[in-house]
């Protein structure tokens, strides 16, 4: 199969580049668990959860982590002896044959060559979701990936994405099959790369939100989620945390309050301890904050000029000053004269004062006229939002 290639061109910051937090979720719980529950973890459509480690195991648990199945060896020695596969990353679920877990398989032995990837290959492993047992693998053809570290199918279930050096390889999930099983068939080929398209904080897991992919890394600094368009390659930063640990595996599930779910395990060379502690792993839970929102209460003519100024409602969940205009077209017929000073979870009144130009169109212009309030938000971080409403005025 020939590969479409994308070339992504300068989305790569710096090694050493550092980003602030954006603010755009919020951290909703955290939750110890077993430290076999190392790689990686996934959903299926029933909502059981899926975790593997330290290297080969494969666990499911309940959406309340209560264990309802496990298998601490789940790759045959066969497949061991034969291909020298011991290490499973992050894992994913497909529907595909009844339900499956995809297991993306890799060598890794500390101290040896190619730091320690003795085998420069990589495969798919597939397993069975109710018994946790093997069913076959597939390998991914070595000259475009030496590796398999983690997997993720696509939210249509078309794709099973990848990474490979600096670059994203999508391959079929049809070509996940017993028809292209190892060792009896060839190795498949990608049929999608995004060059340039890993983060610099490289990927240890990821999740589908919507139509992008978040991946989560902590190479060359902080722990960092980051969202990537899949289209063009171009990628946001959504999370950063300063942590001492191992970031491992995401997944999106609606849970412990949040739908954004980072696994963190306590493995570390630094001299500081573990940011959660020593002994379990630990999932992170996150929650979309929410944004900052504005709203035009005054729209009636008479009250507007009886009251000298329009009005608004102002929501800033992590507070803000605000400054706010009225515009009929280009022309400014209020303005904000004290800026307010929203927060929490209630919204804040502030009052638009009319300009000279205002009262001249509000009692000359008999018709109805259309408005367009622009606020300016900007919150104690130093982001500033900005809001646009349109509206009529009676």
């Amino acid at each position: 199969m020939a590969a479409l290639v994308l070339v992504v061109a300068g989305l790569a910051a710096p090694a050493g580049a550092r980003a602030a937090d954006p603010g755009r979720w919020t951290l909703s719980a955290t939750t110890s668990l077993p430290l076999v529950y190392y790689q990686g973890v996934t959903v299926d459509a029933a909502h059981n959860l899926f975790f593997d480690g330290i290297f080969v195991g494969l666990y499911r648990t309940t959406p309340a982590f209560a264990e309802t199945g496990r298998n601490d060896d789940v790759i045959p020695p066969d497949v061991q002896l034969r291909e020298g596969y011991n290490h499973i990353g992050d894992i994913a679920w497909d529907a595909r044959e009844g339900g499956r877990v995809l297991l993306p398989l890799e060598c890794y032995y500390p101290g040896q060559a190619n730091n320690g990837n003795t085998c420069l290959n990589g495969a798919i492993g597939v397993a069975d979701p109710a018994t946790l047992q093997w069913r076959y693998y597939v390998k991914l053809d070595p000259a475009e990936i030496p590796k398999a570290m983690w997997n993720e199918v696509s939210p249509d279930g078309a794709l099973l994405w990848t990474s490979s050096g600096d670059d994203l390889l999508a391959y079929r999930t049809a070509d996940v099959s017993r028809a292209d099983a190892a060792p009896a068939h060839p190795s498949i080929r990608a049929v999608r790369r995004l060059r340039g398209a890993v983060p610099p904080s490289g990927i240890t897991g990821a999740t589908f939100v919507g139509d992008r992919m978040f991946v989560a890394g902590q190479g060359g600094g902080p722990f960092r989620v980051w969202s990537i368009d899949l289209a063009t390659g171009q990628r946001s930063l959504e999370i950063e945390r300063e942590i001492v640990g191992e970031s491992e595996g995401l997944v999106t599930a609606s849970l412990k309050g949040g739908t954004l779910h980072w696994l963190i395990q306590p493995f570390t060379t630094e001299p500081r301890p573990p940011t959660y502690g020593p002994g379990h792993a630990t999932l992170l839970s996150f929650r979309r904050t929410a944004r900052p929102s504005v709203r035009l209460l005054r729209r009636s003519r008479a009250t507007v000029l009886r009251r000298r100024g329009f009005a608004a409602a102002v929501r800033c969940p992590r507070g803000c000053t605000a400054r706010l205009r009225v515009l009929e077209g280009r022309r400014v017929l209020a303005r904000s004269t004290k800026r307010a000073r929203p927060s929490g979870r209630r919204a804040a009144r502030s009052r638009i004062r009319l300009t000279a130009r205002g009262r001249r169109v509000l009692r000359t212009h008999h018709g109805r006229l259309r408005l367009t309030l622009r606020a300016t938000l900007r919150e104690p971080s130093g982001r500033v939002t900005r809001r646009t409403v349109r509206a009529r005025l009676s």
